[in-house]
């Protein structure tokens, strides 16, 4: 029995210890929030090829809507989706000719012709509605997706995928999810596009092994980050303006799980979150590799939890841009 004790013991021992290398190797690793600019990235080309700077985030808003899109090597799959997104709030314009808008393409770091093919939708619509931030160098989608958010001049900001796999029209049903929230003076309220309510059809087309994947992602979310929102990852989320100020000021994962950071940070302020169901088509061409993105993003989610607790990673509190 003293032995049995004695094993129990050393095996407490060592789980203590464990967990304690862990901690010291999450605040150690920890990198702080990179909100520096590269001077090509201060600027965007007008149709005349003229640089102007971006506006900043902190600026009251002049646009009712900004759409950011994070774009890596998307040069064949993006003209799809940007056709369809463009005709959409074109259409809404003549409809509602107070309604204003802007698309912020970010090509992250590409080395095919994305920005060429956004600039050509820039020229064909002017500067004041279609802008193109080229990266210097590749951030990861959340990198992508903040730099862009925080150059736009939106009252609301969509970030949506180049890829299309969200039908654009159902902004519509984010919104409409966004006004539920009753955001208020405080102007807090984030919408989340979502593709839970497709998850029966999709473990049906899935292999064995990548259910697994899936399910072993979402225990880990809802376990170490945020719950009470079944689908984290959908590309296609509505901030209003003061809500992207305040968690994008804080957001240190660039790359896939950057959308769990996001959304913790948003539970952490106790900004409402709504869950908008979307309609979602997979397409050809997706960036993210099975096996080693899932792992990756596994690794993600344990460290950011483990990052705040630490204090290595700590909240910024942000004031109104209005």
């Amino acid at each position: 029995m003293d032995f049995v004790c004695e094993i129990v013991q050393a095996l407490v021992a060592l789980a203590a210890f464990a967990l304690i290398v862990v901690l010291v190797i999450a605040h150690l690793t920890a990198k702080m929030v990179d909100l520096t600019r590269h001077e090509k990235e201060k600027y965007f080309l007008t149709a005349t090829g003229e640089k102007e700077p971006f506006p900043s985030l902190h600026d009251p808003h002049s646009r009712e809507l900004s759409v950011v899109i994070p774009a890596y090597n998307e040069e064949l799959r993006m003209p799809v989706m940007l056709d369809e997104a463009i005709e959409y709030l074109e259409n809404r314009q003549k409809q509602t000719p107070s309604f204003t808008y802007e698309v912020i393409v970010v090509d992250d770091g590409s080395r095919d012709k994305t920005t060429e093919v956004a600039l050509n939708y820039m020229k064909k619509y002017s500067a004041e509605k279609v802008r193109v931030l080229t990266l210097v160098k590749n951030r990861g989608k959340g990198g992508a997706v903040r730099m862009g958010t925080l150059s736009s001049r939106g009252k609301l900001i969509l970030m949506a995928d180049a890829d299309g796999a969200t039908k654009f029209a159902d902004i519509e049903k984010v919104e409409a999810g966004l006004k539920e929230l009753n955001p208020g003076p405080e102007n807090l309220a984030i919408s989340c596009g979502s593709r839970a309510h497709l998850e029966e059809k999709s473990v049906a087309q899935r292999s064995v092994f990548r259910t697994f994947l899936m399910y072993g992602f979402h225990f880990l979310v809802w376990f170490f980050c945020v719950r009470g929102i079944r689908d984290t990852q959908c590309g296609f989320k509505l901030f209003t303006r003061d809500a992207a100020l305040k968690t994008f000021s804080s957001l240190h994962v660039e790359r896939w799980a950057f959308d769990v950071e996001l959304l913790y940070i948003a539970q952490c302020f106790k900004i409402p979150i709504a869950e908008v169901a979307v309609n979602w088509t997979e397409i050809e061409g997706s960036k993210l590799v099975p096996f080693w993105s899932w792992l990756q993003m596994g690794l993600d989610l344990i460290f950011i939890r483990l990052r705040y607790i630490t204090g290595a990673w700590k909240l910024q509190p942000q004031n109104k841009t209005d």
